[in-house]
């Protein structure tokens, strides 16, 4: 096992990694809408989605894959509601990849963010030559 971390996505918030990688697999751990200097962006479900996915982005570039590598995720939304919208952003992200998925609404999700996503990947493989 190797713990993956990088700067270029906000740091743990608790005793956690941003992500492991293991084996072939990268197992990122629940990205909110923190920038990589741990600001919170603001209270907005379309500018939470974009940041969370630059910053699973980030998590899996660090760990040598990427998101069309991307085998499930699991989306975590503090409301319901939101689900096109976070469904529209995250399509645009995958640019006609379609990974497995499970999306469930949750109570409260850490520093009262409106949106959480985590996904396990494969390792990209490297190019011959």
């Amino acid at each position: 096992m190797k713990i993956i971390q990088t700067d270029n996505a906000p740091q743990a918030i608790g005793p956690y990694s941003q992500a492991m990688k293991v084996g072939d697999f990268i197992f990122t751990s629940g990205q909110i809408a923190l920038t990589p200097s741990g600001v919170m962006v603001q209270d907005n479900i379309e500018l939470q989605t974009e940041q969370v996915m630059k910053n699973l982005q980030a998590v899996l570039e660090a760990a040598g894959s990427c998101l069309q590598n991307v085998v499930k995720t699991t989306i975590f939304l503090a409301n319901m509601d939101d689900f096109a919208t976070v469904n529209a952003i995250y399509e645009k992200w995958f640019d006609g990849y379609k990974p497995a998925r499970s999306t469930v609404a949750v109570k409260t999700l850490p520093k009262n963010a409106l949106v959480e996503i985590e996904c396990i990947a494969l390792v990209e493989a490297p190019i011959p030559g």
